[in-house]
């Protein structure tokens, strides 16, 4: 048998000392033939190939992912790769390191078995797209697709070949900080998105040049964590998780999605990382998920902190019980696996199958045959391809909430002087958002270069910081801020938070502007011009003392790379908004939870019933209050609802038809309505189809979005817009856990947020 020869980038051809590791290496290529012919495998073959020549340790190896060393690699870990006690590093980015890492793995270790290199590429690379939740906004899933692409290959250049996104957890509590890496509050938004988004990371081959392998998190119910703090208790029931908390990760599933994370979290009770329930009942008994799941940093150590194991060791058992296959950062199962298989807790078939899981991923990933990166093979970071699609992606997730007597688009023609204020203007950093690690703070475009380069001589513009961050709590600047506001023709206050207020363990109980941003807004209303507000955040926020001192606001999230020449577009016109919101914007933090697919209850509020504080007499009797479910200090309805943006243009919406009024039982009906643009702008409308079943065996939402189209539309322009909905729209889980669609009434409306009025009815009946 003849050595193989496995080229390295940039180096020479690098022989396999032993004869024993080239056997195995060709063995999980596929090529075993010793009279020199190749002898194509099957994946399965490979993969017991493979498990019969692994020791315990080596399992246990496969099953331990550690941290990167910031592009050294210290004897120590030189040293565990040699071993076989290491089959994945996270976070090392410098592709040398990382193909070094791979050469060790494949041409030191006994076994020649290449690593996973994971990343949190959550929303770009170098160069950064909106955050998720600014993503969603758009409401665009072939947008969301190519950001993952582009991200995808960005990653791929420097060795990274996996990534834990996206994040699909559905999130309907502002004030947890990782709602900004969300996809929103509702589970068919987040379902089509996140597989949009994955299939973006993936590709239609995992082996394909740039394809990384995705893995959804944080399975499952993490979203729901108790007053919005991070790493928090979740209780959910078995019905509200199956038809809200698990629909977005199942979708995945289907879609083919590598690998997932499982929760820091509890539910129920029971630590993710030790849930049998959903590591093999509803995940591998019911989905027949065959990749893996990996768990989130030392959370099957962390197992012992809940109360929910008494250390290390019974921790490993708890997880590896569950079907946790790979163990990040904390290192229980190196450490614990053999002993546990020993006392014949655990058998050799648990383990076969949770580490053929990891090596399955490798080999579609194609690493054993192509594990080292060229760079100069991948289009270069931050190209101009690649910056258009940022600021395409920025353009869309932008939502204008405010556009009172039409003060925005600014004209340049009537517009002399402009006063831009505030800490948020000019921080090519801070637009970034939340995990970043990779991006590059010196390509950003901020709104202040880009509002200048617009304008260019036309236009004067006078930049006042105003506050040094978003948190400052002096006036110092104030007073130069209100000169500039006074000479100016309007005034453009950029608001928000800090990235590092958004993210995990960055959770916020009071979701107003932090600092003295309000007071900010005030003074420069007193100044007596139009104030537009562009807010950059990560998360809603409850904007009730500054909406009556403002003319617009334009809620831009935190935008990315290119958000500076997103945001000057949407401010001068040359397009007009259409992000819509993906998460409802409450008035008052006492309203969270508040999300617009809640049930109905058995004494709804309405306009006529509702009473608020201030309209209550005084010694009013109990009876006479209204009895319904409301706040009576915020009244039942939010600041701004889902699916909600305002635009340049106005949109019309009529002639809702259904094409049958009674449906068989497991057959499709279409639903259309014409929708025409009454503006006198060309723009993109967000158009939403949302269901209501009337009667269930378990309650069902007052609303439910089912379907969406994105339509650009000329001024005087009508577009008949069809939806079809299937039984699958219409299923749900019932009392016995079981997925149904039963007959009975339907309504349905067509609009464009998730107040649409336009309304049609349909049965479906037994056949």
């Amino acid at each position: 048998m003849k050595l193989a020869r496995i080229p390295w980038q940039g180096h020479k051809a690098i022989p396999v000392q032993a004869a024993w590791a080239t056997f195995l290496i060709l063995l999980a290529s596929g090529q075993t033939n010793a009279a020199g012919q190749d002898d194509i495998m099957s994946t399965d073959e490979r993969i017991a190939g493979l498990l019969d020549s692994m020791t315990v340790a080596e399992k246990a190896g496969q099953m331990s992912q550690v941290n990167g060393a910031g592009g050294t690699i210290p004897d120590n870990l030189r040293a565990s790769i040699k071993a076989g006690q290491i089959g994945s590093v996270l976070n090392e980015v410098k592709v040398e390191t990382v193909n070094e890492l791979q050469r060790i793995a494949l041409q030191e270790s006994r076994l020649g078995i290449p690593l996973l290199i994971g990343r949190d590429v959550i929303h770009g690379f170098r160069t950064v797209l909106p955050i998720p939740l600014a993503q969603a906004a758009s409401w665009n899933p072939e947008l969301v697709r190519k950001g993952a692409r582009m991200a995808a290959l960005e990653a791929a250049a420097s060795g990274v070949n996996w990534t834990f996104a996206p994040m699909i957890d559905i999130s309907r509590d502002p004030r947890w900080g990782r709602i900004a890496e969300s996809l929103g509050e509702d589970p068919y938004l987040a379902s089509v998105l996140g597989v949009a988004m994955l299939e973006g990371f993936q590709g239609g081959d995992l082996a394909a040049h740039g394809s990384i392998a995705a893995c959804a998190k944080h399975f499952a119910g993490y979203g729901a964590s108790e007053s919005g703090r991070d790493y928090n208790t979740t209780n959910i029931p078995e019905n509200e998780l199956r038809n809200v908390y698990l629909r977005p990760f199942e979708a995945a599933v289907d879609a083919g999605v590598a690998t997932l994370m499982a929760s820091f979290s509890e539910l129920n009770g029971v630590p993710a990382s030790g849930n049998q329930f959903l590591m093999k009942q509803v995940l591998r008994d019911e989905w027949g998920f065959t990749g893996f799941v990996v768990s989130d940093w030392a959370s099957i150590e962390q197992l012992q902190v809940h109360g929910f194991t008494a250390n290390d060791k019974e921790s490993a058992y708890a997880a590896l019980s569950a079907g946790v296959n790979m163990e990040m950062a904390s290192g229980t199962y190196a450490s614990y696996l053999a002993e546990l298989l020993a006392e014949g807790r655990i058998s050799m078939a648990q383990i076969d199958d949770l580490v053929a899981a990891i090596l399955r991923v490798k080999l579609e990933l194609g690493l054993f045959e192509h594990p080292f990166t060229d760079p100069s093979t991948f289009p270069p970071t931050a190209n101009e391809g690649n910056l258009a699609l940022a600021k395409q992606a920025a353009l869309q997730s932008i939502v204008l909430l405010e556009n009172k007597h039409k003060v925005l688009p600014l004209a340049k023609t009537s517009i002399r002087s402009l006063a831009v204020i505030g800490p948020m203007a000019d921080d090519a950093y801070e637009q970034l958002g939340t995990w970043i690690y990779d991006g590059d703070a010196s390509i950003s475009q901020t709104p202040l270069n880009a509002i200048r380069q617009f304008a260019g001589n036309d236009v004067s513009i006078n930049y006042v910081r105003a506050m040094e961050t978003t948190r400052s709590r002096s006036s110092e600047g104030f007073d130069a801020a209100v000169e500039a506001a006074r000479a100016a023709d309007a005034v453009i206050v950029f608001l928000g938070e800090e990235s590092i207020l958004s993210g995990e363990a960055h959770s916020r109980a009071d979701i107003g502007l932090p600092g003295n941003q309000a007071e900010l807004v005030d003074a420069l209303h007193a100044a007596g011009k139009p104030v537009i507000a562009v807010i950059l955040a990560g998360r809603p926020l409850t904007l009730h003392n500054i909406i009556d001192k403002v003319d617009a606001i334009l809620f831009a999230w935190h935008p990315g790379t290119m958000g500076g020449p997103a945001i000057a577009d949407i401010l001068f016109g040359v397009e007009s908004p259409s992000g819509k919101l993906p998460v409802t914007f409450p008035k008052m933090v006492g309203q969270v939870p508040i999300y617009y697919a809640h049930k109905n209850t058995g004494k709804p509020p309405t306009p006529e019933t509702y009473v608020a504080i201030d309209d209550i007499p005084v010694r009013l009797p109990q009876t006479s209050s209204g009895f319904v479910s409301n706040h009576l200090d915020a009244g039942y309805e939010p600041q701004y609802p889902f699916g909600y943006g305002l635009s340049y243009a106005a949109f019309a919406y009529s002639g809702i038809e259904i094409s049958r009024d009674q449906v068989p039982m497991g057959e499709t009906l279409s639903v259309s309505a014409a929708v025409k643009n009454v503006g006198a702008v060309e723009a993109e409308e967000v158009v939403q189809l949302y269901v209501r079943d009337l009667v269930g065996n378990v309650t069902r939402p007052v609303r439910e979005l089912k379907g969406f189209q994105r339509v650009r539309l000329l001024p005087g322009e009508s577009r008949k817009t069809v939806f079809v909905l299937g039984p699958a729209d219409l299923a749900f889980y019932g009392q016995d856990m079981r997925l149904i669609t039963e007959p009975g009434a339907f309504q349905v409306w067509i609009g464009g947020s998730s107040k649409a009025e336009l309304q049609a009815e349909f049965t479906v009946i037994d056949h």
